[in-house]
């Protein structure tokens, strides 16, 4: 209870209260008189400097701190969100529109509100008026609206949002808007295009990433957000450059706009300083002259004033301009309560000394309630004197009600609803969803819904070659997939339709046919090899070849040309005589993958003519060499040429080469003493030789060295019968 208890001695407490000294009064940088807060301790207060933002016009904005700028985008954007998120799912943000034929420049269409689970709309009906919607998580409410821990309702011209656990509360009225935050709560934890509120507007036109913008118009640009229903914008995009407020012509500013400054508006000069919004009525007046936004810096300035309970009657003095109409039932208030008494508030004490302009009830009449907006002389007149009857019954605000003489003159309960057949919405993807009753709107009707983005079947993936499809079956919510074939051919994960030709390989003519695999599902690829030329030479065979198509001839046999011009074909390691002469041998032999014909002549010993005898008397001898005809000769040397073949490789010339050949003794004869047979053989041998060498020229073309023995002489030599 605001005391002190201090401990003397011996159980003695001394209680004293506790005194406050009242501090300095500041001066707030928004040029807003500071707010008296409460200290926790709940004894003693200090002041505060409340965050208030407001924005008008084409649009104006003064920020939390109290610095003016202009900016035209048509976007939807930040107003004010918090750095460190302390409140789920919570901001204020503003959708603007081009508002004149021009584009130049634009106006606040939708003020959006979202706290935990609600998001409020307040929309403009009508461009540049006071007509307005509101919403809730996109379904329309009537006022006044309370749930959750937020609550709308009007309040003059305004409509109201409030949240109470946070003390704020924002207004908006389709031509201006204002946000007023307790700094307690929000100092130095705002960002947005309302700024910082820390009561400094040296970083008010701070960025999304932390950083300072050189100027306000920049900054705004980025607390662009995604709104679906604008794709063109995105966060990011250049700047919106401000229209100029140099007209083509010299501009005559408007009349209006002197009645700032002037001693109409003087009583709230001290409180509220004119110059900013008196730059921004004649901004309006010479960019967009026929729209009388001039009009609504006006209003702002004294809304303002009237939040410092400064209240000025200031629409009778713009000779029709800036009137405002209300409907026959009410009169206009410059300076109307902020919540006007109503039969059941009638008995609440109102201690506000703020006041509110817009549309009230006449003097000697009330509104009957804040969610019918009916004024009426007496309490209870309303439904008992103009459509019921004392005693009667009837349904109102979903209550059961009956008129009564007295008090407020009407009694309600609570409405019954019909019992109802209990719906349950078993099976995946439905929901329940209340639905107005036609026969009875009060009591709505359970029905199902369905919500695919409930289903938890993902869409599969489908193979090359397949694609998804799906199908609701009845009385189901979530779709059945599955993956069919698309009527294509596949080769190496690419699709190729019907008739097209596909790419297998350079050596094949292949296309995509209409004739499905049963067990793949897919199209069939019919392939054609390239048409190739198989014919060989005698000699050659057709072999395939690595990387090409048709392959190639390629040798495997020798093709010698004989003498009389005729073509033997020989395979490698065979040899044979020539048809006409069978002293000439052909051969055909295989190196390291080369195929070497080669040609040898089968050569005569040496003829000799001592070693003939005679056979005709005649003086012309006829000499024979045939066998049996010639003397046999001792064991000599006889010499012949020939050529030398070694690997292949043959010498260029005949070569002088010796051999051993002649008649040595050879006898077998009877032995008496030995009773035997005794045998005697000698034969006729090289007795000494020498190595002689000899170049060959090889298939290759290259030559080489051979060495080989020559007989020098030969002797009749013993040997072994």
């Amino acid at each position: 209870n605001c005391t002190k208890a201090i401990c003397i001695e011996d159980n003695i407490i001394q209680v004293v209260p506790i005194i406050c000294n009242p501090p300095p009064k500041p001066t707030c940088a928004n040029g807003l008189s500071p707010v008296q807060v409460i200290d926790e301790d709940g004894c003693c207060w200090h002041w505060e400097c409340d965050c208030y933002c407001t924005g008008w016009g084409d649009p104006h904005y003064m920020t939390f701190d109290g610095l003016y700028y202009s900016y035209q985008g048509n976007c939807t954007y930040v107003l004010v969100e918090e750095i460190y998120k302390k409140v789920d799912n919570f901001g204020v943000y503003i959708d603007n529109y081009h508002c004149d034929t021009r584009d130049v420049v634009s106006c606040p269409r939708t003020l959006i509100v979202r706290h935990e689970t609600q998001e409020v709309r307040i929309a403009t009906v009508k461009p540049n008026t006071l007509q307005v919607k509101v919403t809730v998580n996109k379904q329309a409410v009537a006022l006044p609206y309370k749930k959750f821990g937020l609550s709308i309702y009007e309040s003059g011209i305004n409509r109201v949002v409030e949240i109470p656990e946070l003390k704020m509360n924002v207004t908006y009225n389709g031509l201006s808007f204002s946000i007023r935050m307790p700094y307690r709560l929000f100092g130095n934890n705002t960002h947005g295009q309302c700024g910082t509120c820390n009561n400094n507007t040296a970083d008010d036109c701070m960025l999304p990433n932390g950083n300072i913008a050189e100027n306000c118009e920049t900054m705004a640009d980025h607390w662009q957000v995604v709104d679906p229903s604008k794709p063109q914008c995105s966060p990011g995009l250049i700047p919106t450059k401000a229209p100029s407020t140099t007209p083509m012509q010299p501009c005559k500013e408007s009349s209006i706009c002197k009645l700032l400054l002037g001693s109409l508006f003087e009583p709230c000069h001290g409180f509220v300083r004119p110059e900013k919004y008196y730059a921004a009525c004649v901004f309006d007046s010479c960019v967009v002259p026929n729209l009388d936004l001039e009009c609504s810096s006006l209003q702002v300035y004294a809304a303002t004033c009237a939040d410092q309970s400064v209240c000025i009657d200031w629409r009778s003095h713009t000779n029709g301009v800036c009137s405002y109409k209300c409907p026959s039932d009410k009169e206009y208030r410059a300076c109307g309560p902020i919540k006007e008494i109503t039969c059941k508030s009638s008995q609440q004490n109102e201690t506000s000394t703020k006041q509110m302009e817009g549309c009230f009830c006449p003097n000697g009449t009330m509104l009957y309630d804040s969610g019918v907006d009916v004024c009426v002389k007496t309490c209870g007149e309303f439904y008992c004197f103009t459509r019921m009857h004392f005693g009667e019954k009837f349904t109102v605000d979903c209550q059961d009600c009956i008129c009564l003489e007295g008090g407020n003159g009407i009694v309600c309960e609570p409405h019954e609803c019909a019992k109802q057949n209990k719906t349950s919405c078993d099976g995946e993807g439905f929901y329940e969803v209340n639905e107005v009753n036609s026969e009875d709107s009060c009591c709505p009707i359970v029905t199902c819904k369905c919500n695919t983005s409930l289903c938890t079947t993902k869409v599969p993936k489908c193979t090359v070659g397949f694609e998804v499809h799906s199908h609701i079956p009845s009385g189901q919510c979530c779709p059945v997939y599955q993956c069919v074939p698309k009527r294509v051919c596949v080769h190496q994960n690419a699709e190729f339709l019907p008739n097209s030709s596909v790419f297998v390989d350079k050596c094949q003519n292949c296309f995509c046919t209409n004739e499905v695999n049963v067990s793949t599902q897919l199209n069939i690829i019919s392939c054609e090899h390239i048409p190739c030329n198989t014919y060989c030479e005698p000699g050659y065979e057709h072999q395939p070849v690595k990387g090409e198509c048709c392959g190639r001839c390629v040798q495997t046999k020798c093709v010698i040309h004989t003498a009389n011009n005729s073509d033997l074909i020989l395979s490698p390691g065979e040899f044979k005589s020539d048809p006409y002469n069978n002293c000439t041998i052909y051969s055909c032999v295989n190196i390291h993958n080369q195929l070497l014909s080669s040609t040898s002549e089968i050569t005569c010993p040496a003829f000799n003519e001592e070693n003939c005898k005679p056979v005709s008397k005649y003086e012309k001898l006829t000499l024979y060499s045939m066998h049996g005809l010639l003397h046999p000769t001792l064991c000599s040397v006889r010499q012949r040429k020939d050529f030398i073949f070694y690997k292949s490789c043959r010498s260029v010339d005949r070569v002088v080469m010796t051999e051993c050949e002649g008649k040595c003794g050879t006898f077998s004869l009877y032995s008496a003493d030995a009773n035997s047979m005794e045998h005697s053989c000698s034969c006729c041998r090289e007795s000494r030789t020498t190595v002689r060498e000899v170049e060959l020229k090889c298939p290759t073309g290259h030559s080489i060295s051979h060495k080989y023995i020559y007989v020098e002489s030969c002797s009749c030599q013993d040997h072994e019968c």
